[in-house]
Formats: C-alpha cells, structure tokens, sequence
C-alpha cells in the first residue's frame, strides 16, 4: 500500500496520495496548493491518479482539486450534496471507491460543513477490516472542526455530534489520518503531530469525549475563534461561483 502525507504550512493542511502500488491505482486527498507535488509522487511510486477526493468545499484554502484531476486525468469527487456549479464525480454513504487491492468507503460525516466526508481505508492485502480512516476538518488530532463556515453553528454542532457518535464506533486501534493539524483556523486545540488513533483520542479529546449532545453543542458555539479570512469567498470560489 502506498501512503504519502503532504504537510502544509500556509495555509495549514494535511494532503494525502493513497492507493495499491501492486495495481498502480491510487487517489489525492485534499490537495492544496501547487498540484506539481501530487503528480511527482505519483509518478515516483508508479501511480495512477483514478480520484481526486475533497472531503468538503473548503473556506480555508483554495482547493486545487479541480486542476489536479484535469491534468491527471482523475475523476473529481465530492459528496453528491455538494451545492457547486460544476460536474463532479458524486459519492454518498456506504459508496466504495476501488483503487487495486485499496478500497475507501465513504462516511457521510457532516457538521464542519454539510456536505464533508470522510473515508475508511482498507488494504486487502493485509487485512479485511479497515486500517486508518482519512477524516478532514471532522475529527483531528486533538479536537473537532468548527461548525459555523457553511451553515449555523447550533445546526452544525448538531450534525458534528452525530457525526463523532459514528466515527466513536469504530475500534481503537483505527489510525485517524486528519485535513489540519496545529495552526489551522479549523480547530482550537489541535495537536502539532498530525495522525492519531481513534482510541486515543476517545480518551484524550476534550471535543470528542463529550456524550450529551446538549453540552456538545454548548461547547462547540462557545468562544468561537475568528473565521479565516475571506472565508465566505473562498468557499464560494471552491463551489465554482468565483
């Protein structure tokens, strides 16, 4: 299996290229910035680009999705809720998407923005049960992602909750493969180290061991940090309507 973590410091990200080396099939995950990167390391391990996968319509940065999967001839993904004046290749809940020997199971995990996803990572040549899950701005090392960038933030909080109950039922020893790490605007406690295991932040999340849905939502439309700059724009930008 091959795993490639981009780390990003302006803006703060975390980008992924995944997928089987044995069939040459793989996909980029939340690519930001020059695509140059992306094709030189699929290049360098013999990958196919097949998928470029946003797990949301960003507002922090520009996403260079839409450029990747053009120049590499990679279908782009979204979640089929996705509001965008575009095509794009359209996956819901329980959907898998195939790269060799890899497949990614889509979770619908709204609440940082309606529409985000997340994807649980299976390498059959190991293992019939899932490895890690690539989560974006939903859960991240340390905290979850703020709620009020693409809807109100009690509506948001309300969907994040639901979503974190659902990503909890997973086993500890799943590997979370986060979209931001410390310095993003998208989280308020997040940890420079920029993978984690759902059972170890079960334990040591404050955002993600809160049970009651009422002190979930109190807690996340409290002491809301500034939005980034020019948010609004760049998510309408990332939705095609710049």
């Amino acid at each position: 299996m091959i795993v490639r973590q981009f780390l990003h410091t302006d803006p703060v990200g975390a980008s992924y290229l995944l997928g089987c080396g044995g069939k040459a099939a793989g996909a980029v995950i939340d690519p930001i910035g020059p695509i140059e990167p992306y094709l030189e390391a699929a290049e360098q391990t013999g990958t196919k680009i097949l998928y470029v996968i946003d797990t949301h319509v960003h507002a922090d940065h520009i996403s260079a999705g839409r450029q990747l999967a053009e120049v590499s001839g990679g279908r782009y993904v979204l979640h089929e809720s996705a509001d965008v004046t575009f095509d794009f290749h359209k996956v819901a809940e329980g959907d898998v998407l195939e790269l060799g020997n890899v497949t990614l199971k889509i979770m619908h995990t709204p609440g940082h923005t309606p529409e985000h996803i997340s994807l649980l990572v299976t390498d059959r040549t190991r293992a019939s049960e899932p490895w890690f899950v690539v989560t974006g701005h939903t859960l991240m090392v340390g905290d979850l992602g703020r709620t009020e960038l693409a809807s109100s933030a009690e509506d948001g909080a309300r969907n994040l909750f639901a979503s974190a109950q659902r990503l909890k039922t997973l086993p500890d020893h799943i590997e979370v493969l986060p979209g931001a790490f410390s310095g993003s605007v998208c989280g308020r406690k997040l940890s420079g180290k920029p993978t984690s295991t759902i059972g170890f932040e079960r334990r040591f999340n404050t955002a993600f061991a809160i049970e009651g849905e009422a002190d979930f939502v109190a807690a996340m439309v409290a002491d809301i940090p500034p939005p980034p700059p020019g948010a609004a724009q760049t998510r309408a930008r990332n939705a095609g309507r710049d």
